[in-house]
């Protein structure tokens, strides 16, 4: 066995200090009040999920707002600023060497990820605090395993109507209107907010101009939350979101085409038409409290997600050989019941369920030519070929765990799940899991955790392609395959320590190391801005996290420095969709997995200049994604930082609330770096990342 090698962290980053809303005891009275029965209520929720043996990293509200574009900031960018996190395309991140498989969590239910990703699905604007849990997770987390973004909603501290209105402007077009409402009366509480996007900077730049050509996008997203508390012991909840996004595709001039369409021999690339549309809209109806001494959550929920690709029918005709129009749909309704009990003074049994079900279709709708069998076009006349696919997944899994506290300075969390995944055929799996928590003083936290995971591929990105359809066409696959993707099996070792200097600074190392079989990872094939999942059929992957964190009131900063190895060799589904020759090399080689980037970098720093006026600075950096050299994926891309500034000051122009303006200018130096370039494993397209832009937000409490 591999031995775990030692390193990286506990950050407790930004905010050593925040707060989540159960962790501070809820008042005794003889009669509580609607504000401590929800505290109360929080407290019993927050029971449910320990993070025993794992890595975590907390922003809070106050984070989120000294970010420059504050709470305009989509989400992904938010979680960016964690140790570990890769940006990628099309606002894609991949944690720890993992390419996507991320799972969101609201107020501790779980919501299948939609077809688009949840990076521009949910709204930094309903978070309180937002939690990414990593490494050895406890049996209470399955599914997507690579991290868990815990998502904590707002919620109404007083009784009355409250809530705010405002507006982020700048340069590329950017106009983002806002609105929040929230209230509580009597049993009844409830968060409403939903805003809307425009700009012509919707999907990264494909080249290095300072503009995109075709480039406009139109986003509009909403989410509530609304509660009633049936007694003290008891809350009913429903959450509900909506997200309706649209996209110009851009594009990059100076293409030649490859083929001819009718009596057209020439295309401008600058005047394509491409646009996709993304839908997500979810519910979920909880009830949660405490029956006895157990705390639990039982959750019924249902999410639709859908996509539609419109290609430019001539153009894509003339460049690739094939105009698709690309319709997926995943509807996906789900389960949840977790429980907690206290076993003495020592132990907390933990336990529970979660099931889905979910009805995916896929359809290809694509304009091809004929060709003979070397691929060469035969007739400028295109063919009309329909490939559409259903799929019905499910997915089922039992936990069971014990947290045990022995004495005062060492926890044991260990606890086995079962997961069943039945979709082209039943996949299943019996997952121990461990973690150790020791703390010799208060200032001093070292963690270890071993899990075994299984993680069943997304059904949302399941496509299966009939190859016999395209033979004869320049659509031809050039390799038959595999057509079913497998679920991912592994053994995740993790180890760090977290030691705080002082009352004001806090150090964190962790070490992780993942054994896989059948490891999973996504590509764009096509020109549908939508992934396909497939599996090499071994990958390893390691990497040491550093974090350092200051809070020294109104003098904030933070630190994040990471190192990453993923490798993965023998591509064993969806062969059909890589060049025979690849497929020949990675049969035999481990190669880097295209979202493999070396060493990555995050830090800010926030400094209150007085109660009314804040200044910020913010930064990314990157060694650089994977892209082809002598062999697959066998060269980086060039590193690059983006750095970005801010100030923010409160006006009291109003007696009803602070008026709040915030200035940012967002890749101060306005350096040109380049995310992808088109070449790599799976990679569709090349990338750039954002030019110099200011940006004005207001924002009007009331």
């Amino acid at each position: 066995m591999t031995p775990v090698r030692l390193a990286s962290c506990i950050a407790l980053a930004l905010a050593a200090a925040t707060a989540h809303a159960g962790d501070v005891s809820p008042q005794k009275a003889t009669n509580l009040g609607a504000v401590d029965v929800t505290a109360k209520l929080d407290e019993a929720r927050n029971s449910l999920s320990p993070d025993t043996g794992s890595s975590q990293y907390v922003m809070d509200r106050q984070t989120i707002q000294a970010l420059p574009l504050g709470d305009s900031t989509p989400l992904n960018q938010v979680i960016l600023q964690a140790p570990g996190v890769v940006q990628d395309s099309y606002g894609q991140l991949h944690v720890r060497g993992d390419h996507a498989n991320l799972q969101y969590r609201i107020d501790g239910v779980l919501i299948p990820e939609s077809i688009g990703g949840f990076g521009q699905t949910l709204d930094a604007r309903m978070i309180q605090n937002v939690k990414l849990l990593t490494g050895a997770l406890p049996a209470q987390y399955g599914e997507r395993t690579a991290a868990i973004v815990d998502i904590a909603t707002r919620t109404p501290s007083k009784d009355g109507l409250g809530g705010s209105v405002g507006i982020t402007g700048g340069q590329f077009g950017t106009v983002n209107p806002n609105a929040t409402l929230f209230g509580r009366s009597g049993a009844w509480s409830w968060f409403l907010t939903a805003n809307y996007l425009e700009n012509d900077v919707g999907i990264e730049n494909p080249t290095a101009s300072r503009k995109p050509i075709h480039d406009h996008t139109n986003q509009v997203k909403a989410f509530g939350d609304v509660s009633y508390l049936i007694d003290d012991d008891t809350r009913l909840s429903f959450l509900f979101g909506a997200t309706n996004n649209r996209f110009e595709i851009p594009d990059n001039p100076g293409q030649s085409p490859e083929f001819g369409y009718l009596d057209v021999t020439n295309f401008d690339s600058a005047r394509l038409d491409e646009r996709q549309r993304e839908k997500t809209r979810f519910g979920i109806l909880s009830l949660q409290g405490k029956l006895g001494g157990t705390a639990y959550q039982v959750s019924a929920g249902q999410r639709y997600s859908g996509l539609d690709f419109t290609p430019d029918d001539i153009g894509d005709l003339m460049f690739n050989g094939v105009a698709s129009n690309v319709r997926r749909a995943n509807r996906a309704s789900t389960l949840q019941a977790d429980f907690s009990t206290p076993l003495g003074d020592s132990h907390t049994l933990r336990y529970g369920l979660y099931t889905s079900f979910e009805r995916a279709t896929a359809t290809n709708d694509a304009l091809v030519f004929p060709a003979d069998a070397e691929g060469r076009q035969t007739s400028t006349v295109p063919l009309d070929i329909v490939d559409a696919s259903r799929l019905i997944a499910r997915t089922y899994a039992l936990y069971l765990q014990d947290e045990w506290s022995i004495g005062e300075k060492w926890t044991v969390n260990y606890g086995a799940r079962a997961d069943r995944y039945d979709a082209f055929r039943p996949e299943s799996q019996l997952s121990p899991r461990v973690g150790v928590v020791y703390q010799p003083d208060d200032g001093t936290t070292i963690h270890a955790g071993y899990s075994r995971y299984f993680t069943p591929p997304a059904s949302e990105m399941i496509s299966p392609t009939s190859i016999a359809k395209f033979q004869g066409t320049t659509n031809a696959l050039p390799n038959d395959g595999n057509d079913t993707p497998l679920a991912e099996r592994s053994s995740y070792y993790d180890i760090g320590i977290s030691q705080k200097l002082g009352n004001a600074w806090t150090v964190g190392l962790d070490s992780y190391y993942r054994h896989v079989s059948r490891i999973q990872d996504e590509g764009q094939f096509g020109t549908a801005l939508v992934y396909s999942t497939f599996n090499y059929d071994q990958g390893k992957v390691k990497g040491d996290e550093f974090t350092l964190n200051y809070d020294g009131g109104a003098l904030t900063a933070y630190f994040n420095f990471a190192y990453n190895r993923s490798v993965g060799k023998r591509i064993i589904t969806g062969q059909y969709n890589f060049d025979p020759d690849d497929l020949a090399y990675i049969h035999d080689h481990f190669i880097h997995l295209d979202h493999d980037q070396k060493y990555t970098s995050s830090g800010g720093i926030s400094y209150a200049i007085d109660d009314a006026t804040r200044v910020g600075a913010d930064y990314l950096f990157g060694s650089g994604l994977r892209r082809d050299g002598l062999v697959p994926n066998g060269d980086t891309m060039p590193g690059y930082f983006q750095l970005n500034l801010s100030v923010s000051h409160d006006f009291h122009l109003m007696p009803e609330g602070a008026t709040h303006a915030q200035l940012a200018l967002v890749n101060a130096l306005d350096r040109t770096y380049e995310i992808r370039d088109g070449s790599g494993i799976g990679v569709g397209a090349p990338q750039f990342g954002p030019r110099r832009g200011v940006f004005l937000s207001l924002q009007q409490d009331f």
